[in-house]
């Protein structure tokens, strides 16, 4: 079983993306850092790794995505309250991004979501730790078996 995660992002300026998630309050482990790229520490466990776009493109053979036209992946990471999740896009907004969909308020999960510089798409996110309401369905359950 896996240990950590490490996403990988191409990214147009590196000094740009630091500085927007420095604001964001996230750090970066400096022996990971160079002008080609910054490993940004999510958590003990999970990375986010900044590639600048040229440095990018030596690991792959494929086209890479102009992420502000097209997507190919949601990065979602939790945050402690309600009030964190916004304050948490209120920080992207303020540093350079652009609100991406609005709040979904599910009662028992909150999220929120921004672009980055790039256009790469970020949720924040807050469950309740007892998780759903016994009473709810699934989204996207409307059915039930007859079995």
């Amino acid at each position: 079983m896996a240990k950590q995660i490490y996403v990988n992002l191409p990214v147009k300026d590196l000094k740009r993306s630091v500085d927007f998630f420095t604001a964001l309050g996230f750090s970066f482990n400096p022996d990971y850092t160079d002008e080609n790229a910054t490993c940004m520490i999510i958590n003990d466990d999970a990375f986010v790794m900044l590639l600048v776009e040229g440095f990018f493109k030596t690991f792959t053979s494929k086209d890479v995505t102009d992420a502000t036209g097209s997507t190919e992946a949601i990065m979602a990471f939790s945050v402690d309250s309600k009030e964190a999740v916004d304050e948490t896009v209120r920080k992207a907004i303020a540093a350079g991004g652009t609100p991406s969909q609005e709040v979904q308020d599910y009662g028992f999960m909150y999220n929120h979501s921004f672009q980055d510089p790039d256009g790469h798409l970020w949720e924040v996110m807050w469950m309740d730790p007892a998780g759903p309401p016994a009473d709810s369905t699934p989204t996207g359950d409307t059915e039930t078996s007859a079995n």
